[in-house]
């Protein structure tokens, strides 16, 4: 079972993202920003980063960064899910290291279709 953190500040996202993950037979668990992400990152290393963009404390982008240049930070696979869709984010997403990106709002076709490009699932 591949683990998965989801980061994101709206509990609501959270919940159904977990919900969706679960479903598909990951362990998930969650952080608020990006800060609590590089913690839990510290703590134990998923397998799967489904990441917000707009956060407070630390964004999405900044978590990437650090998360890449970190001991071991190079082997999840890291997939954008935001409402910012215009070419700079996505490019800056992928240049950072992104594997994949998936605007919100989601459902579970489109998680497991993308999780499914990135050889998850």
């Amino acid at each position: 079972m591949t683990d998965c953190l989801v980061v994101d500040d709206s509990r609501v996202i959270r919940k159904v993202a977990r919900r969706i993950l679960e479903g598909l037979g990951f362990a998930v668990s969650e952080a608020g920003d990006g800060s609590e992400a590089l913690a839990e990152c510290g703590r134990h290393m998923p397998g799967l980063v489904l990441l917000d963009w707009n956060m407070p404390v630390m964004n999405g982008l900044e978590f990437l960064q650090q998360l890449r240049a970190s001991n071991g930070g190079d082997r999840p696979i890291v997939v954008f899910c935001t409402t910012e869709n215009d070419l700079d984010h996505i490019q800056a997403a992928l240049q950072a290291g992104a594997d994949e990106y998936i605007m919100k709002p989601f459902d579970s076709e489109i998680i497991e279709a993308k999780l499914q490009s990135v050889g998850l699932l």
